[in-house]
């Protein structure tokens, strides 16, 4: 059996783990060499944090882009659309102004002169409901300023005040957005509508 001390040999032993730990850049204690692990994982959690904020911006960005897209399409026609209805009112107004029964009394040629306006007037306002153009057709319903023009009260205390009740230009929207307001006519000196029939009211007049 060796007279050599056993503390030499675990000093020689721990001299060689420091020189071996000292040629691959190894500290003496090991928690020592957890620092750079440790700032290589805050690295990767920050450039996964920007990589998702990226990411989120992106999908919020095309969004926006398929939303703008969509409105483009659906409401470029609007200031041509608001031009033809003046076209349609301006047909509606000539109609209007034939007397009864003079289509039936009149010559043949006058008839087919008024059947082809009113087949006009009725083709445009089919051409503007296939492009997203609605008429709104409030008589009845609870008054919204935000389709509709009150132009005159009318004194009747068997409807609800603010009640709609004679139409006198045509009202349109285009999508979901108001091209034209309604024109109306209004009552006066009803009882007021309750609180929960006025939300109905207002949100079948949007529909």
């Amino acid at each position: 059996m060796s007279d050599k001390p056993l503390n030499d040999d675990f000093n020689e032993l721990d001299a060689d783990m420091a020189e071996t730990n000292a040629e691959h850049g190894l500290d003496a204690d090991p928690s020592d060499n957890l620092a750079p692990l440790d700032a290589v994982i805050a690295e990767r959690d920050e450039w996964k944090d920007r990589a998702l904020r990226v990411a989120a911006e992106m999908e919020n960005l095309r969004r926006r882009t398929a939303r703008d897209v969509h409105d483009a399409r659906a409401y470029a026609i609007a200031n041509f659309a608001r031009d033809m209805l003046t076209v349609s009112d301006n047909l509606q107004r000539a109609l209007a102004a034939v007397p009864a029964g003079a289509k039936e009394k009149g010559e043949a040629g006058f008839a087919a002169l008024l059947e082809g306006v009113e087949m006009t007037e009725r083709g445009m306002v089919s051409t503007l409901e296939r492009h997203g153009v609605k008429k709104i057709e409030p008589e009845g319903e609870r008054f919204d300023p935000n389709f509709h023009q009150a132009m005159f009260e009318v004194p009747n205390s068997d409807l609800p005040a603010n009640t709609v009740v004679q139409v006198v230009q045509t009202g349109y929207v285009i999508g979901e957005r108001m091209l034209r307001p309604a024109m109306v006519g209004v009552s006066k000196g009803g009882p007021k509508a309750a609180p929960a029939a006025e939300a109905a009211s207002s949100g079948e007049a949007k529909g």
